[in-house]
């Protein structure tokens, strides 16, 4: 058993698991599928989340690339891989794009290995480590971008796992302030909204029984992460209706794209 097999637990459900057992994958356990359907029961719509979240990602990756000319991606929190992970997209538009793919959960990067092999033209890197080891994220990331150029730095569904809101702003404007001007700053977050009231008990649920924890923040409180920033139209919304392909109902993952 390798150190990365040995530290995934299957005793407890895991986010990453749950969304991948949402959006039709098999990297997941029966813990993750009962807690999964468990969620799915209180707030029916929630699988929806993952997809939507997901469809979301092709989206901004596809216009970076095709209208930003952006041809670097910092994917921190990438989750197991899925169709149309970040370097498939910009890569189909960009062979040459590079990709650096971060996260801290042992499953994903044991899949990482195996499953996220780029163009040759192109690069696609991994790195272990957390959202909060910023040095660590920014000295292995150098090796593979450049980061005197532009990068759209990815945070789809993490900094939900920061409780602090300063620690969690702050977080993301250091990330920001490292990188080039004309970077791009792509982030969701699950949002608590009035007319969904049942996401919250959803939430609640998962707190009590899955790991890691998440909080939720309004939609104001989601835009705050693109302060100083170029926020590109339509602004902070529902990832569902962010250049939407088709009419689709709004979900409460929020999400925005903005230019430094």
């Amino acid at each position: 058993m390798t150190d990365i097999e040995a530290r995934i637990d299957t005793s407890r459900p895991h986010t990453a698991r749950i969304w991948n057992y949402w959006t039709g994958g098999k990297d997941n356990y029966p813990v993750d599928r009962e807690a999964g359907d468990r969620i799915r029961a209180l707030h029916p719509g929630i699988g929806e989340y993952a997809k939507a979240d997901r469809l979301f990602l092709g989206r901004a990756v596809r216009h970076l690339a095709e209208r930003e000319g952006i041809r670097q991606f910092l994917d921190i929190g990438t989750g197991l891989p899925s169709a149309d992970n970040t370097h498939e997209v910009a890569q189909r538009v960009a062979p040459d794009a590079r990709v650096v793919y971060v996260d801290n959960d042992p499953l994903v990067l044991a899949h990482a290995r195996a499953l996220l092999v780029g163009t040759p033209e192109g690069r696609t890197d991994y790195l272990d480590a957390d959202l909060r080891d910023i040095d660590t994220i920014l000295a292995a990331a150098a090796k593979t971008l450049d980061l005197s150029q532009p990068v759209a730095l990815m945070l789809l569904g993490v900094v939900i796992f920061i409780e602090d809101d300063e620690e969690s702003y702050g977080i993301v404007r250091r990330l920001m302030a490292e990188l080039a001007p004309g970077s791009h700053l792509v982030l969701s977050h699950t949002v608590t909204h009035p007319g969904m009231p049942d996401v919250d008990e959803a939430v609640a649920f998962w707190n009590e029984h899955g790991t890691p924890k998440l909080t939720q923040r309004t939609p104001a409180a989601v835009a705050r992460y693109f302060d100083g920033l170029e926020l590109l139209e339509p602004g902070v919304v529902s990832c569902s209706a962010w250049r939407p392909e088709q009419d689709t109902p709004d979900v409460a993952m929020y999400a925005g794209v903005g230019r430094k």
